[in-house]
């Protein structure tokens, strides 16, 4: 049985004529391209994840409309340069879904989640208009931490993986006992002639280590870009109270002991369990 869809069509109807009011009308709208939306996407794709971070959902719903206007301007804008519109633009994202979901549109059987992904990423790899290598589909500008999750997710999905996720912390370990050498190295150079070289060798073993830790983090089901986002809320937390207790002292935080905001500090980590 079909669902009656009257409603949500007559919303969709709408925005879109909205939009074609004001590409017509608004001398703004009139005088955007595809490249100059282009950041302000970025933006509000930040705003949506802030508002998801804070379980904010009267703010998730306001950040959606704000992505679909994108999504619907974008599409309008190549519709007037004939490359295409937002037709075309759904008819192709549900010919996606339906051909990556072969378990639910045909008759082909999956046991669990973990088998749809893996499937996913090799349907991906045989589309004719798909990536041609698997990590093509990571955009470069993502992220570091998500980009290195989702490197490490694609290969995870043609076999490249490690056999016993408790092998990764041997990884971890000797990361670790790189980066040490290198940063023994750079602290040891005192003429500075090398320190250039030995700064970036330290880097390098820097980038291992963390890339190592995030595929721990993924192998353990954990999302590590989460997992950072929370500790950085919890930093401003613990630090806007650390300043605020400064300010109503009359104090700076500049002229304190690092002992007398250890135990600011620490004050506030007890007012968060309680």
């Amino acid at each position: 049985m079909k669902k009656d869809r009257t409603r949500e069509l007559e919303a969709f109807a709408r925005v879109l004529d909205v939009m074609d009011e004001l590409r017509e009308k608004c001398p703004w709208d009139r005088k955007q391209t595809i490249e100059s939306i282009r950041p302000l996407t970025i933006e509000e794709t930040y705003e949506l994840s802030d508002a998801i971070l804070d379980n904010d959902m009267p703010n998730v719903c306001k950040e959606l409309g704000d992505i679909m206007m994108h999504i619907v301007f974008y599409s309008l804008i190549a519709k007037e340069q004939g490359k295409f519109d937002v037709v075309e633009v759904m008819d192709k994202m549900c010919d996606k879904l339906i051909y990556r979901h072969p378990h639910v549109f045909s008759t082909e059987k999956v046991k669990d989640a973990e088998q749809v992904l893996q499937n996913w990423e090799q349907l991906k790899t045989k589309e004719k208009d798909g990536n041609k290598r698997i990590l093509s589909g990571v955009p470069e500008s993502l992220p570091a931490v998500i980009k290195a999750y989702r490197m490490q997710d694609k290969a995870r999905a043609v076999g490249f993986d490690w056999a016993n996720k408790e092998d990764v912390w041997e990884k971890v370990k000797e990361e670790v006992g790189e980066l040490e050498v290198e940063l023994k190295k750079l602290s040891g150079e005192k003429d500075n002639l090398g320190e250039d070289k030995y700064r970036d060798l330290a880097e390098k073993e820097l980038g291992d280590l963390m890339f190592s830790i995030i595929n721990a983090a993924r192998l353990y089901d954990l999302n590590p870009d989460t997992a950072l986002e929370a500790t950085c809320k919890k930093f401003r937390s613990r630090f806007t109270y650390l300043e605020e207790h400064t300010i109503r002292e009359g104090r700076n935080l500049r002229d304190m002991t690092l002992q007398e905001m250890d135990a600011i500090w620490d004050e506030a980590k007890r007012l968060e369990r309680q």
